[in-house]
């Protein structure tokens, strides 16, 4: 007798068989060592698997009570603790963006991609003789990663985390006109002053001459390494991705220039609603006065708050009439109000979506947003490092939340920003029309993502939908070729005119000398 979970995969494999694509095999890698980003590339996995396909997955989790068309290849090397042991990211808050940046493109990214390279169980795979359909890959400063691709002989799929994306863009060979996208670790909207535009110009264009110079040639040096026998050099697997699912979605964020091969799932880690544990469920059902969901995400930690913050949190807290749930990893927090409730882990989608939930505290992070605005629920920020503040000025530009930055976290600070949100209506009903907005859609982004990489599938890596601009140098991509030849042109025409006046000129000059000497004869 199946179980329920079972004759679902058997179904959905038996309808999968009038599909040209039959069922594909699919390996998926996913660097990240913090859950938010895995969510998304599980997210896209799960989907795959539950429509019939084979999948493989390199990361730091598994999926647990998985069907059996799922595999894990869990490194458990990869993963920060949930219990609060890995570094303190509160640390970063001050740091400039260059340092930030750096931090990523020579330790975060180069370390998680070796320890996934030199793994046991990663080079038995690689040596097993197995035969994939299409590769898909994190692009997250894990661009030797890509050789997973042209190892397995499979078209590339890559996932970003932060939607279209430097990194997104460069792949596919998208423009991003710095005039209206303001970059992720910068705080603007798509309306920016001159002084935003030169800064943001800046920024984008720093980060574009560490990555293309000095980044990616470091990353083809591991990739000489790491795949010794390949048979395409790395920017040659770079300019042959077939597809990027984006977390992202216009709804929730500015409009984008993007090529065909560029589709928005931004959500797909949001699945239905599920039952709470019986603790929570009391706790939401009884609350009279609503609840408040407080958590800063699964890399920030709440038991890190320095100790006056901490306390500022604490006493804003007690003086409310609303319930707390505080996702706190310590199992004891000193002077906890008797509205508060703290729990070390908890099912945020789930919570977010009970409707006695009446506001998020958040550190801003997307999945966290995105998650909060497809329940319809306003948002309080404290965003520590990149992309927050990114987030948050897309909350206060829209009406559905407002920030506090950490240095000025107070009790008032605190009980002003919880106070005006919830005292003013228009917050929640701005998140619930960007709710009703984000839901309205023909496809969910489960379905979207199957259904491209199945497309990538059928049509053997769909280079229909690759833009030409791949092949360009930078030269021939921002026409300083043409420019430059129309300027000479122009240049030639400006002094050809110029000559000819000046022989009309003197022409005109010498008339009068001759009729004088044509009188004087």
């Amino acid at each position: 007798m199946f179980r329920r979970l079972d004759f679902a995969v058997l179904i959905n494999c038996l309808l999968l068989s009038l599909c040209p694509c039959n069922g594909a095999r699919i390996l998926g890698v996913l660097p990240s060592a913090g859950w938010s980003h895995y969510a998304i590339g599980e997210g896209i996995m799960k989907a795959l698997s539950r429509a019939g396909h084979e999948v493989t997955v390199i990361g730091s989790n598994s999926w647990k009570q998985a069907p059996n068309n799922y595999r894990s290849i869990e490194l458990k090397e990869l993963m920060f603790d949930k219990q609060g042991s890995e570094p303190d990211l509160f640390q970063y808050r001050n740091d400039p963006y260059l340092k930030v940046l750096y931090l990523l493109y020579t330790m975060i990214g180069p370390s998680l991609s070796e320890v996934i390279l030199t793994h046991p169980k990663v080079k038995t795979l690689m040596n097993s003789g197995e035969q994939f359909d299409v590769v898909i890959v994190e692009c997250f400063v894990s661009d030797v990663l890509y050789g997973f691709a042209q190892h397995f002989n499979a078209p590339l799929v890559v996932f970003s985390p932060f939607g279209a994306s430097l990194w997104a863009n460069e792949l596919i060979g998208t423009p991003y006109p710095f005039s209206q996208i303001p970059h992720t670790f910068l705080s603007y909207t798509d309306r920016m002053s001159f002084g935003e535009r030169f800064i943001n110009t800046l920024l984008w264009n720093v980060d574009s001459f560490y990555y293309r110079n000095i980044f990616l040639p470091r990353q083809e040096e591991m990739y000489k390494t790491y795949f010794p026998n390949a048979m395409q050099s790395l920017p040659q697997v770079m300019k042959n991705v077939s597809l990027a699912l984006l977390n992202q979605h216009f709804s929730l964020s500015f409009p984008h220039p993007y090529a065909p091969n560029m589709i928005e799932i931004g959500g797909i880690q949001i699945d239905d609603p599920k039952p709470l544990p019986e603790d929570l469920q009391h706790i939401l059902d009884n609350s009279k006065h609503g609840v408040i969901y407080f958590s800063m995400g699964s890399m920030l930690k709440g038991c890190r708050f320095l100790e006056e913050k901490r306390n500022a949190f604490i006493s804003a807290f007690s003086k409310l009439n609303e319930t707390v749930l505080w996702k706190y990893e310590n199992t004891s927090l000193p002077n906890k109000p008797k509205n508060v409730f703290i729990r070390k882990w908890m099912p945020q989608s789930d919570v977010l979506a009970h409707p006695n939930v009446k506001l998020f505290i958040t550190h801003g992070g997307l999945l966290g947003s995105t998650e909060s605005l497809y329940h319809g629920k306003p948002m309080v920020g404290v965003p520590i490092y990149g992309d927050q503040r990114l987030n948050m000025a897309r909350a206060e530009k829209a009406g559905y939340g407002t920030h506090i930055e950490y240095e000025n976290l107070s009790e008032e600070t605190i009980s002003n920003a919880i106070r005006s949100v919830l005292d003013d209506p228009s917050f929640s009903s701005n998140a619930q029309l960007i709710s009703e907005r984000y839901r309205d859609k023909p496809m969910t982004p489960a379905q979207l993502a199957v259904y491209w990489i199945e497309y990538v599938v059928r049509h053997r890596g769909a280079p229909q939908l690759r833009s030409a601009i791949l092949e360009l140098s930078f030269i021939e991509r921002n026409l300083i070729d043409v420019y430059s030849v129309m300027m000479l042109l122009v240049g030639t025409v400006l002094v050809s005119l110029c000559v000819a006046l000046r022989k009309i000129m003197r022409f005109i000059g010498l008339m009068p000398k001759r009729i004088d000497k044509i009188k004087q004869q």
